[in-house]
C-alpha cells in the first residue's frame, strides 16, 4: 500500500483541533469523551486522515475503559503495531497502515479467541455506515 505523506500544515488545514493532535501529535482523548465510545450503528471505522479501512463494526465492543473498543481490524495490512515506551511504560501503539496516524494502542485482555483490546480514539476515525452485514 503506497503511504501517504503530507506537511504538519497540510494536515492541520484537513483535520480538527483534536483529530490533528491525536493523530499527527500522538495525543490521547479524555476517556469518554469520544463520539464512537458508545456507539454502535453497522457499518466501517475508517481513518479519519487518509480513509484507510480500520475495523468493522462488528468487531467492536464495550471494554468499559472509556474509548472505542474492537477485538480485529479489518485486514492484516490495516495497521501497524510499535513499542511505546512514553509515560514511563511500555505499550504497543497502533498506526494507520496507510498514513501513520496515530490511533492508539494495542493490549492483550480483549475477549477471545483474539484477547486482543485495540483502544482506539474517536478523533482518529471516521464511520460510514451500511446496512450490509
Amino acid at each position: 500500500m503506497p503511504k501517504i505523506n503530507k506537511s504538519n500544515d497540510e494536515w492541520k488545514q484537513d483535520l480538527d483541533d483534536l483529530s490533528f493532535k491525536v493523530t499527527r501529535e500522538g495525543a490521547t482523548e479524555r476517556p469518554f469523551s469520544g463520539q464512537y465510545n458508545f456507539f454502535y450503528e453497522k457499518g466501517m471505522f475508517e481513518c479519519i486522515c487518509c480513509g484507510n479501512k480500520l475495523f468493522h463494526s462488528s468487531r467492536k465492543f464495550d471494554s468499559g475503559t472509556g474509548w472505542p473498543s474492537f477485538d480485529n481490524p479489518f485486514s492484516s495490512t490495516s495497521l501497524e503495531e510499535l513499542e511505546d515506551n512514553s509515560h514511563g511504560m511500555t505499550r504497543i501503539e497502533v498506526r494507520c497502515s496507510k498514513c501513520n496516524a496515530h490511533l492508539g494502542h494495542v493490549f492483550d485482555d480483549g475477549p477471545a479467541p483474539s484477547n486482543k483490546r485495540y483502544c482506539i480514539n474517536s478523533a482518529s476515525l471516521n464511520f460510514i455506515e451500511s446496512t450490509n452485514e
